[in-house]
């Protein structure tokens, strides 16, 4: 036993500890969402297993669990009725989740065992949880631990980990483990009232799994109030700022500070880098100023929630300029969000602002079209905006290429946000009217096609093929066409398309009708017309000073993280033993290598699911994403992304197909 003033900790048999709890073990609301991966629960139950067939009585210690008494709710000298757990959260829940997994497999088979797993999970007289998560998340958590009224149990990650511990603990094997759980033993670290609990609980995350940065910024704002100041809070201002960013928001607080900064948000030592930007921009939070500054948060989350989705932007001309911008990204959004702050404070006109977010998009449309990176511009932007539109203006101008460097690029080089620019110059709407981008010169011309000049494909020199195909994606062989129209013309010939494009409403395609012949010097032609449009309508603005600053192997292969608002590739394309497959991301991939190899290798795919549990199982065991191979076997689809990419590598080295399939990652899967 080890005892201080306000710190009282000794270690103590986990499942013991759990099931003798008469308080409820309460989540609070400053905590990090439950995160643990496939790949924890995984470990996990290995060293649990480990443990129990060991033949000593030696223990597993997993670390130690921080918790106080909820001293708002509880009179002095009495019981607390609540203990907060203000560090151990993520190993608790899935040690609950496995003890649910094991409930629910045996309580029809053994009711005695069943009674002492029951005994870990709910309060006798209430049956109630004995870990109640933050409220967000408590109806999920009951659902998956009790079972849901209707039987339905919502997506969650306590439903994904949970099926996994189902997925690998047959009813024979529930002893087993619950034999290991026993052997489980922790610190118990219980706070007084002047301990400092903002300061234990960053050291105690110093290792291990870390917190994310926005997580870290949650509990630095609340961990100094007390229970009640934290709910006001909770409540009146950090709910609706989850709400309002939704999965974005991290990336709220990184464009957040890059704009009340001016400075880029740059990965720290501590892997830190926007808490450590947020705790020295906010050094010290005054709870009597700290409802004025979340009133800011608030309003600038719900102005970011705007740029996410501009649909709630009143303004029509506002709301047009912003979907527009993102066509590039979110990179521009520290700036942005201040501009139309000010703009609606009253500091920056309205034809100001729409004018900066036209000058904007010709910036990053015109790097793109060079290919210039627009990585790392926003803060200098940012600094340049707080001397005034018209240093903003010349900021801009200065990092935008030229008009003669643009042109010889839009002659040569594919074009960027094809849909983009042809909707603007035809000025159509690509969703509201149905509308795709066509090759006039097809990707692939069959050995007939034609470009009206009576020669066939078959017949062109191998050189002037080339050059076709290096202008193939360039401005002037792109239109706009109606997907109807589209379907009829896929891969047809110029003569054919020419009739075709005379039918479009677009003025842009129906122009392609005059035109008697296509080859490599219509379309350069056409090139440098529209390309004139183009410097027209993209414009740079300011003094004519300029600053412009592959195939992965399967096995090589890791999981990116989430995506932008916009941005739904994680794979330009997937080359699978010499096939080319339009693969978008992780779970589309896993889905269709499994139904690949269940067709063509399912020796493979058993061999690799018996000795991994899964993810291919003869029954659908539990509710969740299934999708079926044949009659008699499913595979399960709710794994993370981390989960299916193993087992994709996997399934592939037993295969011995890995060394012949690669991923090209898409410009965003590059990068995250």
């Amino acid at each position: 036993m080890i005892t201080a003033t306000n710190i009282r900790a000794h270690a103590v048999n986990t499942v013991a500890w759990l099931a003798s709890a008469q308080a409820t073990i309460v989540v609070p609301v400053y905590q990090r969402q439950y995160r643990w991966d496939i790949g924890g629960c995984e470990q996990l139950l290995s060293d649990i297993r480990a443990v129990a067939d060991r033949d000593d009585d030696q223990m597993h210690f997993i670390g130690s669990i921080l918790s106080a008494a909820d001293s708002s709710s509880t009179p002095s000298g009495e019981s607390a009725d609540e203990w907060v757990l203000i560090d151990g959260q993520q190993r608790i829940t899935t040690l609950m989740l496995l003890v649910a997994a094991l409930f629910h497999t045996i309580r029809g088979e053994d009711a005695v065992l069943a009674d002492e797993l029951e005994c870990v999970l709910l309060h006798r007289a209430t049956g109630e949880t004995k870990l109640r998560p933050h409220r967000e998340w408590a109806g999920p958590f009951r659902e998956v631990v009790v079972g849901a009224a209707d039987g339905v149990t919502a997506p969650s990650r306590f439903a994904d980990n949970y099926a996994f511990f189902r997925s690998q603990i047959a009813a024979d094997d529930v002893a087993r483990v619950w034999r290991g759980l026993q052997r489980l033993e922790h610190v118990a670290i219980s706070l007084g009232t002047g301990a400092n609990a903002q300061q234990i609980f960053e050291s105690l995350n110093s290792t291990g799994e870390p917190l994310r940065d926005h997580e870290l910024i949650h509990n630095y704002v609340l961990m100094g109030l007390s229970h009640a100041e934290q709910l006001v809070i909770e409540d009146e201002y950090w709910a609706a700022i989850e709400r309002s960013t939704g999965e974005h928001i991290a990336s709220f607080w990184a464009h957040y500070l890059v704009m009340v900064g001016g400075r880029e948000v740059i990965a720290t030592a501590s892997g830190r880098g926007v808490y450590d930007v947020f705790r020295a921009h906010f050094p010290r939070l005054d709870p009597a100023a700290l409802r004025t500054q979340a009133e800011q948060w608030r309003s600038f989350a719900q102005l970011y929630a705007t740029l996410l989705d501009p649909e709630g932007e009143p303004d029509a001309e506002i709301r047009t300029r912003l979907h527009h911008l993102n066509t590039f990204g979110r990179g521009t959004y520290p700036l942005v969000m201040s501009l139309c702050q000010r703009y609606r404070v009253g500091e920056v006109r309205r034809d100001d602002l729409l004018g900066v977010l036209d000058d904007l998009q010709s910036l990053l449309l015109r790097r793109d079209v060079v290919g210039v990176s627009s990585e790392r511009l926003v803060a200098r932007l940012v600094r340049a905006s707080g001397d005034g539109i018209d240093s903003l203006v010349a900021a801009i101008s200065r990092l935008s290429p030229s008009d003669d460097r643009v042109r010889v690029a839009l002659k040569h080089s594919p074009l960027p946000h094809p849909e983009y620019v042809l909707s603007r110059l035809a000025d159509a709407d690509p969703v509201q009217d149905d509308l795709v981008v066509d090759r006039v010169f097809p990707p692939a011309p069959s050995d007939d096609w034609t470009g009206g000049d009576g020669r066939r494909w078959k017949d062109y020199s191998e050189d002037e093929q080339n050059s076709h195909r290096a202008l193939a994606a360039t401005l002037g062989n792109l239109t706009l066409l109606e997907e109807a129209l589209a379907a009829q013309v896929f891969d047809a010939d110029f003569p054919v398309k020419r009739s075709v494009y005379g039918k479009s409403f677009i003025t842009l395609t129906r122009q392609l009708e005059s035109i008697e012949t296509w080859g490599t010097g219509a379309i350069s032609a056409r090139s440098a017309e529209l390309a004139q449009q183009v410097m027209t309508l993209w414009r740079r603005r300011g003094p004519l000073v300029i600053d412009d600053d592959g195939l992965t192997p399967i096995l090589d292969a890791t999981p990116r993280r989430g995506w932008p608002r916009g941005w739904e590739r994680e794979f330009s394309y997937v080359e699978y033993v010499g096939e080319h497959w339009e693969v978008p991301d992780i779970k589309y991939l896993f889905n269709r290598i499994f139904k690949r190899l269940w067709a063509d290798r399912r020796d493979a795919v058993i061999a690799y699911c018996s000795r991994r549990g899964g993810p291919v199982y003869n029954d659908r065991a539990w509710n969740g994403d299934w999708d079926s191979l044949d009659a008699d076997h499913h595979l399960y689809m709710g794994w993370d992304s981390r989960y299916m990419m193993a087992a994709v590598q996997g399934v592939l080295e037993e295969a011995g197909l890995a060394p012949e399939v690669f991923v090209k990652y898409s410009y965003i899967g590059q990068i995250m």
